[in-house]
């Protein structure tokens, strides 16, 4: 029969879950950017239309679900950033242009995905670590970027971590201010001042 080998209306019980955990995962976002609401599992559960067992289904947690959100987004922050690069062409300029406008294209077309990643995770003991990790992450990953495909000047070692943290640490402070509406500024100036600013560290 049809329900006993895990096929309902077409659909593998692998395939119902993996939906499931996506409406969690949309769900734990727009409850956790939303500043009226406190970030809770009866929250998400609400938002996903979901009960707790289907929650369960997917997370230990609900630090585990915000981890994974998380990730999620860094993730993307990553992929879209190399891919825009890559259809840059060579001039190391226009590069770092398309791979800055990418990048705040992401957060323009989804402000809660910078909002999460930026400045809510700060605020939670059990993902503070991990924000920090992603954020030297990033740090080295710009380094790496403008040394081997951006043809760009660098020192190597510890001076590249050093330019790295400070590039991506300031990104982070401008990022935080425009999305808290600190810092009124078009995505163009955001983009030229963040480009200035990776040319300027790594020139």
């Amino acid at each position: 029969m049809a329900v006993q080998s895990g096929i309902y209306r077409g659909v593998s019980a692998e395939e119902r879950a993996a939906e499931r955990r996506g409406r969690v995962l949309e769900a734990t976002l727009a409850v956790w950017a939303d500043p009226q609401l406190r970030t809770t599992m009866t929250a998400i559960c609400a938002e996903a239309g979901l009960s707790e067992r289907y929650f369960y289904e997917s997370f230990a947690g609900l630090d585990e679900a915000l981890r994974a959100v998380l990730d999620a987004v860094a993730t993307e922050i990553e992929a879209v950033t190399m891919a825009a690069v890559e259809a840059a062409g060579d001039d190391p300029t226009t590069r770092v242009h398309a791979s800055v406008r990418a990048f705040v294209q992401l957060l323009v077309d989804d402000p809660r995905k910078g909002r999460v990643a930026i400045i809510e995770a700060a605020a939670i003991p059990a993902l503070r670590q991990r924000r920090t990790e992603l954020l030297r992450y990033l740090a080295h990953r710009s380094a790496e970027e403008a040394r081997t495909h951006l043809g760009l000047v660098t020192r190597g070692g510890r001076e590249d971590e050093i330019a790295g943290l400070l590039f991506i640490g300031g990104m982070a402070e401008l990022i935080t201010a425009w999305l808290d509406g600190a810092l009124e500024a078009s995505p163009e100036e955001i983009v030229a001042a963040a480009a200035h600013g990776f040319l300027g560290v790594y020139g």
